[in-house]
Parts: structure tokens; sequence; C-alpha cells
């Protein structure tokens, strides 16, 4: 399960062990509106394709469909991705996202995790979108 929003102080990163810290879907998106940041859409191809994606997010695979693989690329394409700014990692539900923070801070950038990710945590029925993430809470996506 992903660590849930601190209700008190969501316009903050909150602490994180080996990267810069989690935000929350809002906040990423402000701050990538705002330019402070890229916002790098670590998902498989197939997720963004049959899921849906953010529109105009830098692409970035942590790991790919089949066999969910870390992509032997990813250092190089983060790198490219991030430019000279900070990188803000989306993920399905803020767990890879982690892995790919630390990774991309183990090269020198500055890293978030985006919490709750693009589908949030699944319900009682198993089914995500319906308790926070990305598209729950009303940020831009598309799907194809």
């Amino acid at each position: 399960m992903t660590q849930a929003i601190n209700q008190e102080t969501p316009d903050a990163p909150l602490p994180a062990e080996g990267y810069a810290g989690d935000v929350s879907p809002p906040l990423a998106w402000r701050w990538w509106q705002s330019g402070k940041v890229v916002l790098v859409d670590i998902r498989s191809n197939a997720e963004r394709e049959w899921v849906g994606f953010v529109p105009d997010a830098a692409v970035v695979a942590w790991k790919q469909w089949p066999g969910m693989t870390v992509n032997p690329d990813f250092d190089a394409q983060i790198r490219a991705a991030a430019g000279n700014k900070p990188v803000v990692m989306l993920c399905r539900s803020g767990i890879r996202s982690i892995a790919s923070a630390k990774r991309a801070t183990e090269l020198g950038l500055t890293a978030y995790n985006i919490l709750e990710g693009f589908e949030g945590d699944p319900d009682v029925a198993a089914h995500r979108s319906s308790r926070g993430g990305w598209r729950y809470r009303g940020l831009p996506w598309r799907q194809n």
C-alpha cells in the first residue's frame, strides 16, 4: 500500500530515504506546470497504452512488459529527460517510482516520488482509480 498524503502539509514534500521526497499528485502537477521539474512517467509502454497517460510527460520506462525487466537504458534516458531540472516520478501506484527515484538520485539527480501514482491503491473490489492517484484527483490525462 502506498503512503497516504499528509493532509496537513499537501504543499510540501514529505521526507524520504534515498531520494528527495514524496509529493502529492496535485503538488507534482503545480511544480511541473510552473516549470520547476520534469514529470517522468516511468510506467511500461503497455500501461500507458492500455490505461492512459499524462500528455507531454517525459517517458522513461523503469521496467518493460513482458516480464517487467529493468530498462537497460534507464540511466541515459533519465539523464536526458531531466536536463538540469529535478524530476518527479510517476508510476501506477507510487511504488516503482520510489525505486526509480532512488536510482535517479544515485545518478546525481534530484528526484521525487509522486504518491499514489497514476491509478492509486485498489479498493475492496480490487479496482484502481477510486482511492487516490493522478486520475482520481482530476489531473490531466488521456487514453488512446
